[in-house]
């Protein structure tokens, strides 16, 4: 066993991520053991207790995080090519009439807003933007074991093992994927739950075996749903609401 950097350990506990670590250490706002630690770089045995000073948890309970019906024609992150960034959707008069927390939009909530995983420009649905660098490791860490859900219009005809194939047995970019639980819908509609994100995923997926995705929604992040939130608008994620 060797010593790992503070910041490491913090973001592998789930306190933070290791940006915000770097910065609280910084503030002398880290104790290991019971002693401020203030140099940046520092390290510390994995079993050490690593404790928040009250400041800094104060400032992660003023952390919003914001559901998004993401439409069709937004980008996840920042603005490409022409298109608009979703994060641009987050206003005022976007946020869902009927969100029942207690938070009304300010301009202060899009301050270090960042989309925690992707969606693709052609897709749309449930789409998580954080302040929060606990919740942005919970949901994109290569480790993370959250679900995923998506409802896919295919086109095409899939072979004899294609779906068993959707389930399990695919690899892209050299990599085998996790085990995925893919069922047919209706006749051109199946459901995917995946516990990772890579880039186009389901499209490739299904073009290994025979089809062609023509619609994708994202409908479910853990126990988040997106329910009834209309197309382009937003709600705050509430305090008693929880991914895991």
């Amino acid at each position: 066993m060797e010593k790992i950097r503070i910041s490491k350990l913090m973001a592998e506990q789930g306190l933070c991520s290791r940006r915000e670590a770097d910065a609280y250490i910084e503030r002398g706002w880290v104790r290991v053991d019971g002693v401020v630690v203030s140099e940046l770089g520092s390290k510390a045995w994995p079993d050490q207790k690593i404790t928040l000073e009250k400041q800094a948890q104060r400032r992660q309970t003023g952390r919003v995080t914001i559901l998004l019906n993401k439409p069709v024609g937004y980008v996840s992150g920042q603005a490409e090519q022409g298109y608009r960034p979703a994060a641009s959707l987050i206003t005022a008069a976007s946020q869902y009439r009927v969100d029942k927390s207690p938070l009304r939009f300010d301009p202060a909530h899009l301050r270090g807003l960042a989309p925690a995983g992707r969606l693709d420009i052609d897709s749309q649905g449930l789409l998580v933007l954080t302040q929060d660098g606990r919740i942005a490791r919970q949901l994109i860490s290569d480790d993370s074991e959250i679900e995923k859900e998506y409802l896919v219009r295919v086109h095409g005809k899939i072979g004899g093992n294609g779906l068993a194939m959707l389930n399990h047995g695919l690899s892209l970019d050299g990599q085998q994927l996790r085990p995925a639980h893919v069922t047919w819908q209706n006749e051109d509609q199946l459901r995917f739950i995946l516990q990772e994100g890579k880039k186009r995923q389901i499209r490739r997926m299904c073009e290994q075996v025979g089809l062609k995705v023509i619609g994708l929604k994202r409908v479910r992040i853990g126990r988040i749903v997106l329910g009834d939130l209309p197309p382009g608008q937003w709600r705050y994620l509430k305090d008693a609401e929880k991914f895991l």
